[in-house]
């Protein structure tokens, strides 16, 4: 009886082993929701190059655009198990989405477990060469002398750009109509074409456009000028009494193993300890962070803590 029994054991066993090889082998999916571009693509891809290396399996980037993000992550939250994929997310996605939209499709924390914080960011306020403005005061004055010209882009209704805009007009007293965009390329094009007049951004993202002459950015969001350009002052020195900040953080469904997760969070600390990939981030305008798991699940718990209570109290409807 025990050699059937052993033979059964053995071939469970080699089934076992194939199908931990074959996951193993399997390229890692990363899902941005937003476009090719953008800085959240960025951010995936200098990662994704290195990861690959130390995973010796690809890593593949997806774009999966629309809904602000949120397709992005109802796509992740669904991934099965066999399937190894990451989220890489921004506080639009799993701040604010999930408290301004009735049925966002997931739950943050439920769904989702945090894995790496990789960089933070600033937002700024800018104009195309066709505004007459150089100064943020200038703006305020120049679109409430224009209402009909009142509007600003964003990279994706219901971002925290988007999120950002709403607090400044609401800070200057300015009404303006959102115009959201499929990412943040798009939104470029048409501020630099003229179709439409005030956009706001993240910092790094804005900036190359900036330095060349092509556009202005009038404010950052940060409490002190940006060291990547100081000569940009903040919207605290415009005359409006705001700041805020944002980050973009890599999370794993929760069907994955947990071991799992932690391995490649463990291999993303690794990547952004990296000299080469922190000099592609300030090549790329962005600031990196090299977080562990819990110092992640740290940073959320604090981030949520102070912009849920603002998300709620704005009223802010999609």
């Amino acid at each position: 009886m025990w050699k059937p029994l052993a033979a059964s054991v053995l071939t469970a066993t080699l089934a076992l082993c194939a199908t931990l090889a074959q996951a193993q082998e399997a390229p890692l999916r990363i899902v941005v929701g937003y476009a090719p571009g953008g800085s959240s693509d960025r951010v995936a891809r200098i990662v994704a190059d290195k990861l690959g290396a130390k995973l010796g399996t690809p890593v593949i980037v997806e774009n999966k655009t629309g809904a602000g993000g949120r397709l992005s992550a109802q796509a992740v939250k669904s991934a099965p198990a066999n399937q190894p994929t990451l989220l890489l997310a921004n506080p639009a996605v799993m701040l604010v989405a999930p408290l301004v939209f009735p049925d966002a499709g997931y739950d943050p924390e439920r769904d989702f477990r945090p894995v790496s914080h990789v960089n933070s960011y600033e937002f700024g306020v800018a104009v195309g060469s066709a505004v007459p403005v150089k100064e943020l005061s200038h703006l305020m004055a120049w679109l409430r002398a224009n209402p009909d010209k009142a509007n600003f882009g964003v990279p994706a209704t219901g971002s925290l750009p988007h999120f950002f805009g709403l607090m400044v007009s609401d800070a200057a007293k300015v009404r303006g109509e959102v115009v959201g965009y499929r990412g943040s390329a798009p939104l470029l094009n048409d501020l630099l074409g003229g179709q439409v007049p005030v956009a706001f951004d993240t910092f790094d993202t804005l900036l190359p456009q900036h330095e060349a002459g092509k556009l202005r950015i009038l404010a950052v969001s940060g409490a002190k000028r940006n060291p990547l350009d100081p000569k940009i002052p903040t919207f605290k020195e415009g005359g409006l009494d705001l700041a805020a900040t944002g980050w973009n953080t890599f999370f794993a469904p929760m069907a994955m193993p947990k071991a799992q997760a932690e391995r490649l969070a463990g291999l993303i600390y690794e990547v952004m300890k990296d000299p080469d990939t922190q000099r592609k981030f300030e090549a790329a305008k962005m600031e990196p962070v090299a977080a562990t798991m819990a110092q992640t699940e740290a940073m959320l718990k604090a981030y949520r803590a102070q912009w849920a209570p603002v998300v709620q109290r704005s009223g802010f409807k999609p």
